[in-house]
């Protein structure tokens, strides 16, 4: 007799998506509602890259007509959309990619929105702004500071692409760690130590000896480690290799493989803080010091988490009771398994309790699900505090540093010179000719920015700023296809983070360097 499962329709077609984040993630995309200003080639890929996998609403917003040479670069553009609408012509192509999304287009200028109508941003949740100038940047900027929206502005030219994210404070519960297992080894808990007692290996045949879990064969040698070194486990490298040699002696055949998988994770008696600085620094946050009934649920969760570390905890963060694959028969894992499920059962119902003695008197529900999933990531939570595009005011000596030792930053510089320029005198700086009138913004740029003019002589000679102000110039304004995608898979891959609230998203700046195909993260 054969059991036949049945899939749904949409569990099959976001299958593989729904591996890396879930129908929570999965959800949260199908909630999203996003702008895109101007349906550029790079504009059309970072849609493409969100419309694919099921974001909910999508509004091109691009007031200009489809020309010859835009059907050269952007593959959702064709010659029968000469003449036409492009937010219209884009939009109708990118709808063909996923019933499931809802692309409408507006055909209007977004500068002029962003200028004239800023309550026509409200209803959106992520405004993505392509090759806008920054002159109307810093003016969107506050408009969703203000309503507590995401903005990421893209440029995209030649063979340079770079974004940068703004944000509200942007928590994350599921960042997806490569190696998120605890298993506490460093300090087992009580559980796991008389569950390990009742272990005598000695007394054990061939079959059942090969059969025990590593986690039970480590912590054995460890206490007749400690038998022998005055009640200590090892704790230096040399001490460790040592450790591993007497793991080794102790296999009855050459190929154990429960021995060998212990001898690989005896790297994990290393002597550690049980607690990372990301997550102690988010525990000293005012917003989790203070947090309250009325606090946002990460806050009050984090807060919870704190308190039990402090206290019931004994320093140790809630064990999250997830244990690897590894060689043993069934009855033995299971066993193990249950040991840890029943300790971190135990550190939930803790923890449940002070989150019910935060929220006591509010209007605050946080379900049990979220708090056992704040328990089982609470390791690597993240906090991620965006700066303001409109406030940003990087100091002096780190600019210098970033010139002096980053190309691609000596980029992202030029790209703000080339919105100057296009401010003076109407247009981006397309030609040579226009290399030295590019040069004055970057030098009038550096001034304004602080930076003493002795520096900005020295930079400005250097054969890396010259060559990257005459790549500028030598791309003509033109984005090419390639680029275009590449950056637009960059920026949908955050955009996706941010709207999920799963993985960790950069702050706040990148530069792609199609050149030396080279990638920089920075935080201005």
């Amino acid at each position: 007799m054969s059991i036949t499962t049945t899939i749904d329709f949409k569990t099959q077609k976001y299958d593989r998506q729904l591996r890396l984040w879930a129908a929570t993630g999965q959800q949260a995309l199908e909630h999203a509602n996003i702008c895109l200003l101007n349906a550029n080639s790079t504009g059309c890929e970072i849609i493409k890259n969100l419309v694919l996998p099921g974001v909910g609403n999508v509004t091109i917003v691009d007031g200009d007509k489809v020309t010859k040479e835009d059907i050269h670069s952007n593959f959702f553009l064709d010659p029968e959309s000469i003449g036409q609408s492009k937010a219209k012509s884009a939009s109708e192509l990118i709808q063909e990619l996923n019933e499931d999304a809802n692309v409408i287009f507006v055909e209007n200028n977004p500068q002029y929105l962003i200028e004239n109508q800023p309550d026509f941003f409200e209803p959106f949740t992520m405004i993505i702004a392509v090759n806008v100038p920054e002159e109307y940047l810093l003016k969107l900027s506050p408009i969703c500071v203000e309503s507590g929206k995401i903005l990421i502005a893209v440029k995209s030219k030649g063979l340079i692409g770079m974004f940068t994210i703004q944000a509200p404070e942007h928590t994350v519960i599921e960042t997806h760690p490569e190696n998120a297992t605890d298993l506490r080894l460093s300090s087992p808990f009580q559980q796991l130590i008389d569950y390990v007692s009742t272990f005598d290996l000695d007394k054990l045949d061939q079959t059942d000896h090969s059969q025990i879990p590593f986690v039970v064969i480590i912590l054995i040698y460890v206490e007749a480690w400690k038998a022998e070194h005055e009640g200590q486990a090892p704790q230096t490298y040399q001490q460790r290799q040592e450790f591993i040699k007497k793991l080794r002696a102790g296999m009855r055949t050459p190929d154990e493989e429960n021995f060998e998988e212990a001898i690989a994770n005896a790297w994990r008696l290393s002597p550690t803080n049980p607690i990372s600085s990301e997550v102690r620094q988010i525990f000293e946050d005012p917003s989790c010091q203070s947090a309250h009934g009325n606090s946002p649920y990460f806050w009050i969760l984090t807060r919870a988490v704190r308190d039990f570390v402090e206290n019931e905890g004994g320093g140790q963060l809630p064990l999250s009771g997830k244990l690897p694959d590894m060689k043993s028969d069934t009855c033995n894992y299971i066993n193990l398994q249950n040991v840890y499920r029943k300790k971190a059962l135990s550190d939930l119902n803790a923890i449940k309790k002070r989150v019910k003695g935060l929220t006591e008197g509010s209007d605050v529900q946080i379900d049990e699900e979220t708090i056992e999933l704040f328990c089982k990531n609470a390791s690597n939570i993240r906090v991620i505090q965006y700066k303001a595009m409109s406030e940003k005011h990087v100091q002096p000596d780190k600019l210098v540093n970033l010139f002096k030792n980053e190309e691609n930053f000596c980029y992202y510089f030029v790209y703000k010179a080339a919105d100057k320029y296009q401010l003076e005198y109407g247009q981006l700086p397309a030609s040579r000719d226009d290399y030295n009138k590019l040069k004055h913004q970057v030098q009038l740029l550096m001034v304004a920015m602080g930076i003493e003019s002795e520096d900005t002589e020295q930079i400005l000679s250097t054969d890396t700023m010259d060559k990257v102000i005459a790549n500028y110039v030598r791309f003509g304004d033109l984005e090419t296809a390639n680029m275009a995608a590449l950056v637009g898979g960059l920026a949908a891959q955050e955009a996706i983070k941010l709207i999920t609230r799963q993985y960790i998203p950069i702050n706040n700046t990148c530069v792609f360097n199609g050149i030396t195909s080279t990638s920089s993260v920075f935080e201005l």
